[in-house]
């Protein structure tokens, strides 16, 4: 994917097209159709659904109000792996408590960098469940957790309500570095980090190496595979990074001979 450098009207819709607004599990079809008119009000125009409940179907197309095609380009995946797919960042938006802490975000902030990481390749928005949110684990899929200061004991927005708030702040941050033509200052210049799959890849062999070497509970380190993620997330390596990881791991688990350097 090629980077860009700047931001010409036609490559501000660019930036927009690479962010992804990703909807896990949505219950209704209402909803789904009020988030694509959101989104195309605000110029964005990917979709990608997790196994929702209902779509499509007429209450979707009912709320797009005209944002048809976006309904009809949307993916329909089976898990969030498949959705993320190729995202080289990931920001999950959830009101809930955690009792491990993520790197936090504000709406603001979120737009900013999700349009910094967009001149390099696809990026994405997870907005979690109607009822729940996110669970931890689709948390743990995400670099940042970004949060609505909404008031303390009225904290969960509708799905489309908190879409409607990204979308308006992306367009917003989006036509202001049009007119500058800048980015945000001290933004990542790091264009191969690895993808969203190439870091499930390695979480998998990182969590299969770990019990495989006795280190890790099978039935008890889920709280460890959180801390870690969030650990190698907030390093977000690159790809030649995360094979030197992936390398190391197969020599932990016996899988590469310690003489193999041995000169004669």
């Amino acid at each position: 994917m090629h980077p860009i450098s700047n931001n010409s009207p036609q490559q501000t819709d660019l930036l927009l097209r690479r962010i992804r607004f990703v909807l896990v599990e949505p219950t209704l079809g209402g909803n789904i159709g009020a988030v694509a008119r959101a989104m195309k009000n605000m110029g964005l125009s990917r979709m990608e659904l997790v196994r929702p409940r209902q779509f499509p179907d007429a209450d979707a197309l009912a709320r797009a109000c005209g944002a048809d095609d976006l309904l009809l380009a949307a993916g329909v995946h089976e898990n969030l792996a498949s959705a993320l797919s190729g995202c080289r960042l990931t920001i999950g938006s959830s009101a809930r408590p955690r009792s491990v802490q993520w790197p936090q975000l504000d709406a603001r902030q979120c737009a900013s960098m999700l349009l910094d990481e967009a001149r390099d390749g696809d990026v994405a928005l997870v907005l979690g469940r109607e009822s729940s949110g996110l669970t931890n684990d689709e948390l743990g899929a995400c670099h940042y957790l970004v949060r609505i200061p909404s008031v303390a004991d009225f904290s969960s927005l509708n799905i489309a309500a908190a879409a409607q708030v990204f979308a308006y702040e992306l367009r917003c941050s989006a036509l202001q570095r049009g007119a500058s033509d800048t980015s945000t200052p001290g933004a990542p210049q790091r264009k191969d980090l690895a993808t969203a799959e190439e870091m499930e890849g390695f979480y998998d062999h990182l969590t299969s190496t770990l019990i495989a070497i006795g280190f890790a509970d099978p039935e008890q380190s889920s709280k460890l595979q959180r801390r870690l993620r969030r650990l190698f997330n907030r390093a977000r390596p690159d790809r030649t990074e995360i094979n030197i990881l992936r390398g190391m791991l197969s020599a932990a688990a016996g899988r590469k001979r310690p003489d193999r350097f041995r000169h004669e």
